[in-house]
């Protein structure tokens, strides 16, 4: 990950769940079995310069397993 998130993240959604999620079978291999959900939320996040930023979010989760794969998807601003 290139950023840090600062703070928390906010107004979480699930965007795909179960078979929806098109990246299924490669999560199960490499965090195992789940219950995964792909999410999107918004948080303030810290570049490499030092600039903190709005961005929306996407990542991917399971429940036991944790948030994986954090990608900036766009700035909000």
């Amino acid at each position: 990950m290139y950023f840090e998130i600062v703070g928390g993240v906010r107004s979480a959604k699930t965007i795909a769940r179960g078979h929806g999620i098109r990246e299924l079978g490669r999560l199960d291999r490499a965090y195992g079995h789940g219950k995964w959900r792909k999410r999107k939320g918004h948080a303030d996040v810290k570049l490499p310069s030092g600039a903190i930023r709005q961005a929306e979010l996407h990542w991917y989760e399971a429940h036991g397993r944790g948030r994986f794969e954090f990608k900036i998807k766009r700035y909000v601003e």
